[in-house]
């Protein structure tokens, strides 16, 4: 993760030592002050938001694979992101009177509205897939989260046609998912927002060992079943709404991670799960950016490319790996 932090910062368009890098951090001083103004002005503000950001997509990943013990669950696959960026949606078209930018027509009610409002989305995404995991097979809750996606995203057309094209614009470049476009006021809001919710998860890892083993094992223990339900449930929420309304949709991430920790531990114990799934995802964040904000000959990379070339081939292997995901059979 280190070696990652310190490449994010000297890699890029404008190469920048090592050395100038460490001095920056530390002293706040530079030989060039336009290297000093690339790294505090944008680089550090997007090395830190993949740092958190991809801790809490991870985070999230592995908290909604428990609790409907599903091994592909994760945020976008199951419509919740989708149910964010609904929200997000809405608040542009409200906020449509206020003046000519997309941030700016969000300025007026604060950013903590944006969040709000992809939380919410977030929150009735998640009241749908929670009351419909009651009913159906595991593939059945997968092609149901993928429905549930399309409707949010057929909703958000309808929403962006009172817009104007310049807004749509703006909200179809974030929809692109990018750690780079967050302000330095919006990562002093989205760190305290996934800490709190990192260690909210980490509180919950006992409870989550007994859910491992199904509701009525559970309940045997003394286990609150639906309290702990809904502050999974919250915290989810709260997490991914947080991260796409400042970041996009970031696809992938929550089930590359789980598996990769579950892989190289040997271990489903949320106990080492968790802290392990938050550094990974840090990790894989971090790798992801790098790799989008090299300085290629022609940039048309984007972050959810890189993510799919690297979950593609995992979410491949958990198919394969679930005999019964082998056909439609529950």
């Amino acid at each position: 993760m280190l070696i990652l932090l310190l490449l994010e910062l000297a890699v890029g368009a404008v190469s920048i030592p090592f050395s100038d890098v460490v001095r920056i951090l530390f002293t706040g001083e530079s030989e060039r002050s336009t290297w000093l103004q690339i790294i505090q002005q944008f680089r550090l503000i997007r090395t830190l938001n993949a740092l958190f950001s991809g801790a809490a997509i991870a985070v999230c990943g592995l908290l909604l694979q428990t609790l409907f013990r599903n091994p592909l669950a994760d945020p976008y696959v199951l419509g919740v992101m989708d149910g964010a960026r609904l929200g997000v949606a809405v608040v542009v078209v409200i906020s449509g009177a206020a003046s000519n930018t997309f941030f700016a027509k969000l300025a007026f009610l604060g950013d903590l509205s944006q969040v709000a409002a992809a939380a919410l989305g977030s929150v009735l995404a998640m009241a749908v897939l929670l009351w419909i995991a009651h009913r159906v097979s595991t593939v059945t809750l997968l092609i149901s989260g993928l429905m549930l996606g399309y409707l949010c995203q057929g909703l958000i057309s309808v929403v962006l046609h009172f817009t104007d094209e310049y807004q749509a614009a703006a909200f179809s470049a974030w929809n692109d998912g990018s750690y780079a476009g967050i302000t330095r006021g919006q990562l002093s809001l989205l760190i305290p927002l996934t800490v709190l919710g990192l260690a909210s998860a980490l509180l919950l890892v006992k409870p989550l060992n007994a859910l491992l083993m199904g509701e009525r094992y559970a309940q045997t223990l003394g286990l609150p079943v639906f309290r702990a339900r809904m502050v999974t449930f919250g915290i989810v929420a709260a997490l991914a709404g947080t991260v796409t309304a400042f970041c996009g949709p970031i696809a992938f991430l929550g089930i590359i991670v789980a598996h990769l920790a579950r892989a190289l531990f040997q271990t489903s114990d949320h106990r080492v799960l968790m802290p392990a799934v938050i550094l990974l995802g840090s990790v894989l964040a971090l790798g992801a950016d790098l790799i989008t904000h090299l300085p290629w000959a022609k940039h048309f990379l984007h972050m959810n490319a890189v993510n799919g070339l690297i979950g593609a081939p995992i979410v491949l292997w958990v198919l394969l790996r679930q005999k019964h995901m082998r056909g439609l059979a529950s």
